[in-house]
């Protein structure tokens, strides 16, 4: 018997060192370790202690003979890692050790954001003694993605919260929830109140399609989609119409395929989930039938993980079909697939795709992966009624469709009073130092983690090895004397905010928040149901 990681692995690597034989790959530090879809267990070398599963934040680590049917595929998957990458004894990674001397002052440190890459960072600060960290969070809740971005039905991914929430009740971390940087308190002013501050922003804003027509009814973002539909409170409001027969997702990474799932699955399949009130009557009232996700380049550059991709050909309502002339991988393919260490995942996909171009339609519904097709145009007057797409032979085509979801990546956006690389769409850096792009010169004192800093890339758990860097970098500026002591101290930099920001809520708040959510989804036979507008948020973190 052997263990087996699945799907909803967030490689953070918290499995790595606990196991004895060290059978895990890739591991932080090795060449494929950012570009890999999931960490994978050598089958030949497991011991079957099951020290991973114990330590998996996400519960993505299973017994191979406790394997759910919907998850059987990943023992081959596992396997076939390491037929591509042959396990060779190696001594557990080495375990950075940080530490302050006592001589030192109290170090103070502000983190811009409560997402995945914040927490990491802020977890990792706070457990040194004489570091206090202040969480500065624009929404009333924390999270980020974790709450707004992973996909409802992907509860063992949204599990992580659960280990990484527990910075927040730490005695020297305080939470500062509905106060922006930039506007209700600026940069300079955060300093001022800090040795150090981390911007963990994200990415938030939506990368444009550049097409005529994107702007018409029924042509969105997948970033305002997603937020719709996980209840963020900046896109509870717009009701996207899902009435026609037949949406289309342009793009070939993992959010694209979250789209198509949840709009070609029966609203039942989210009717247990935290999906929005909002989206879930939506999706009750659809009648779309078929979801076309859309790939300008072959299936050899697609995005989505082969662990995504699988769970879709599985799904027991949708079928997974696919164009028979779209499925062949051209050499060049094959070759830049190889290079890039990702040949043996690509053989996997390829035979995915390829069954879905053989398979026929079984069910009412169904998802279409299509390939080698660049849109350029949107079409209709002020709502869609189809998009046009041209293949590499110069050949056009219609489909008709009354939704079109852009899938095209996420960017960074800007924070007043610091430096900003518009092209790349991150804060530039180096090893999370902030540096002005003119000079080359550090911005002291200022450093980023998380996709601000490398840009969208990347699944939660990319964020523990990123923000690790970004800490090493701040401790050792502090250990080196370039971390200026600054004027002010943490209480009166909480009355500042007070003062610009009365509604300001701490830990508390969330915690009412979380209660009533979760009390609210245990009445409905739900994991929560959350408080979507602002007004909702505010009121119940200062409730009682």
């Amino acid at each position: 018997m052997t263990f087996v990681i699945t799907q909803s692995c967030c490689e953070d690597a918290a499995c790595v060192p606990v196991c004895p034989v060290q059978c895990i790959r890739p591991r932080p530090g090795d060449p494929d370790f950012k570009g890999a879809e999931q960490l994978y267990i050598d089958p030949s070398s497991c011991i079957d202690c099951g020290a991973c599963a114990t330590a998996c934040p996400v519960d993505a680590i299973y017994s191979s003979e406790d394997l759910p049917s919907s998850l059987a595929s990943f023992k081959a998957i596992n396997a076939e890692y390491f037929v591509a990458h042959p396990l060779t004894p190696s001594e557990p990674p080495s375990v950075a050790r940080h530490f302050l001397p006592p001589s030192q002052s109290t170090l103070r440190v502000a983190v811009v954001g409560s997402g995945p890459a914040a927490l990491y960072a802020a977890t990792e600060l706070s457990e040194l003694r004489d570091v206090e960290v202040t969480i500065i969070e624009r929404l009333p809740t924390p999270f980020g993605l974790i709450r707004a971005g992973v996909a409802p039905d992907h509860e063992s991914t949204k599990r992580i919260a659960d280990r990484l929430g527990r910075v927040l009740y730490r005695p020297n971390v305080q939470c500062l929830f509905d106060v922006e940087v930039g506007r209700d308190v600026s940069i300079t002013e955060v300093m001022q109140h800090h040795h150090a501050v981390i911007v963990a922003t994200g990415a938030a804003g939506a990368r444009r399609p550049g097409v005529p027509g994107e702007g018409r009814i029924g042509s969105v973002s997948a970033r305002e989609f997603v937020s719709w539909y996980n209840g963020h409170p900046d896109n509870a409001s717009p009701a996207f119409s899902i009435d026609g027969r037949r949406a289309v997702v342009v793009g070939n990474g993992n959010v694209a395929l979250d789209v198509a799932r949840l709009l070609a699955r029966p609203a039942t399949a989210y009717a247990s989930t935290s999906v929005s009130d909002a989206a879930l009557a939506s999706l009750t009232a659809s009648s779309i039938e078929e979801v076309v996700v859309v790939g300008r380049r072959s299936q050899a550059f697609a995005a989505y993980s082969t662990a995504e991709l699988s769970a879709l050909a599985h799904l027991p309502d949708v079928d997974l079909l696919a164009e028979a002339n779209e499925v062949a991988v051209a050499d060049e393919d094959w070759a830049s697939a190889a290079i890039s260490g990702r040949g043996w995942a690509l053989g996997l996909r390829y035979d995915i795709v390829a069954e879905a171009a053989a398979r026929m339609r079984t069910q009412p519904r169904r998802i279409i992966l299509r390939y080698g097709l660049t849109p350029v145009s949107v079409l209709g007057e002020s709502k869609v009624t189809g998009v046009e797409l041209i293949r590499p032979d110069g050949t056009a085509e219609v489909i008709e469709t009354s939704l079109v979801v852009w899938a095209v990546g996420f960017t960074g956006q800007p924070l007043t009073g610091l430096p900003f690389d518009e092209d790349r769409g991150v804060v530039p850096n180096r090893a999370g130092r902030v540096i002005d792009m003119h000079s080359g010169r550090r911005v002291p004192g200022v450093y980023c983690t998380g996709w601000v800093k490398r840009g969208a890339s990347g699944v939660i758990g990319t964020n523990r090895v990123d923000a690790s860097e970004t800490v090493a970098s701040l401790l050792d500026d502090f250990r080196s004397g370039n971390l200026a002591a600054p004027p002010g101290d943490a209480e009166s930099f909480e009355d500042l905010v007070r003062e610009r920001r009365p509604s300001v809520l701490e830990t508390d708040g969330w915690r009412r928040i979380d209660e009533a959510e979760v009390g609210a989804g245990r009445d409905q036979g739900r994991s929560r149901v959350k408080f979507v507008t602002w007004a909702e948020l505010r009121a119940t973190g200062h409730s009682g």
